[in-house]
């Protein structure tokens, strides 16, 4: 059940349409969602679908990224050598390449039959995932592709090369509707960030510094603790972009948080993945920020795109494939001496406050019902 996931945004509006002006005695607008997740969209979901219209209609014919030309024409199709070709662009997110990458597997294969492009996907696919096991984003991402781009019953209807020509657009628009996603999130968490408030943020995240440059742009007053972010320390890259755009920034060592948070009036943060629960998996220390929010009632708010909804539902921090990162401390350590160097942690959902999606905002009961319909 795809009517109601952020893949099938084109989709919905165009059977919305089609539907529009027609009079019928069931209450429900539309008969293929039960009334059950109709009604719990209802009281869960924050924001409307007008508004959620309204925040993608002001992002603006934003132009696409430009496509990568292949390296070498001459050489067979390397769906590695694309997505890598992608990566180059340093705004794009590692899930977009692989989805844009996945696109020119269609364009580019030479497969004569539906059952032979598919098994190259499949391929392709597996070959993205496999490049980076522990990429929540990545999988899901590509998971998602091959969900949306393959299952239309049109292609049952048509001849092969019109199959193939619907589902390169299918392709090319699941990858515009990834791309332009971080701007419909920024644009939606706008009334959230109030003049005079103090964020807390931890890591570095696109999306969360795409919220608070546009939050800058719009000439509010705010400013922004950043974590350090171990082990990578992430977080002095955020803090350095902000400095850039003169938004006030304070750098925190980790272990500093629960000291500093009786200041701080929300925190943001962004996700590696959004899993069944509705909780999050993000970098290492997401979960203790949340706790320490919660305790002193501080909302805690989740920035991330739908490409990043996981078929996951974690019960603890052990159910988690392990993500090991490279520790420096500075000195050295015994070989008798364990180091843990685990890089992301689970946050539950009860620790959650709000998800800022492409989707709209949701409450974390309303992204488990998202990701239940998603995969039945």
């Amino acid at each position: 059940m795809w009517w109601r996931s952020a893949s099938f945004i084109m989709d919905r509006q165009q059977n919305e349409a089609a539907l529009k002006g027609e009079s019928s005695p069931n209450p429900n607008p539309n008969p293929k969602i039960s009334a059950y997740y109709e009604t719990r969209a209802a009281h869960h979901g924050v924001v409307t679908s007008d508004w959620l219209a309204q925040a993608q209609a002001a992002i603006g014919p934003e132009p696409d990224p430009e496509p990568q030309p292949r390296p070498d024409p001459e050489k067979p199709f390397s769906v590695i050598d694309e997505f890598n070709n992608w990566r180059k662009q340093p705004h794009l997110a590692e899930a977009v390449a692989a989805i844009r990458a996945l696109a020119a597997v269609i364009r580019w294969s030479e497969a004569t039959t539906m059952m032979q492009l598919e098994m190259e996907l499949k391929k392709a696919s597996d070959s993205l995932k496999s490049w980076d096991a522990t990429s929540i984003s990545l999988t899901a991402g590509c998971d998602l592709f091959l969900r949306y781009v393959t299952r239309t019953s049109a292609l049952e209807y048509e001849d092969f090369n019109s199959a193939k020509s619907r589902l390169i657009e299918r392709a090319d628009k699941f990858g515009e509707i990834s791309y332009k996603a971080r701007n419909v999130i920024a644009m939606l968490s706008q009334d959230f960030i109030f003049d005079g408030c103090t964020i807390l943020v931890h890591g570095f995240s696109r999306v969360v510094l795409q919220v608070l440059k546009l939050a800058a742009h719009n000439n509010k007053l705010f400013r922004v603790f950043c974590t350090e972010g171990r082990p990578d320390r992430t977080g002095l890259r955020l803090a350095n972009e902000l400095a850039k755009l003169d938004v006030p920034v304070k750098l925190l060592i980790d272990s500093a948080v629960a000291y500093t948070m009786d200041e701080v009036d929300m925190v943001f943060v962004g996700a590696d993945g959004v899993v069944e629960s509705g909780g999050i998996i993000n970098m290492m220390g997401t979960y203790q920020i949340a706790l320490v929010a919660h305790s002193m009632n501080k909302p805690v708010y989740v920035a991330a795109e739908s490409y990043k909804f996981a078929r996951l539902y974690p019960l603890d921090q052990k159910d988690l494939a392990p993500a090991i990162r490279p520790i420096d401390f500075g000195v050295p350590i015994p070989s008798k001496v364990e180091v843990e160097r685990s890089a992301r942690d689970y946050t539950p959902p009860q620790y959650l406050t709000l998800l800022f999606t492409d989707l709209g905002v949701l409450t974390p009961s309303v992204v488990s019902d998202e990701l239940i319909q998603l995969y039945l």
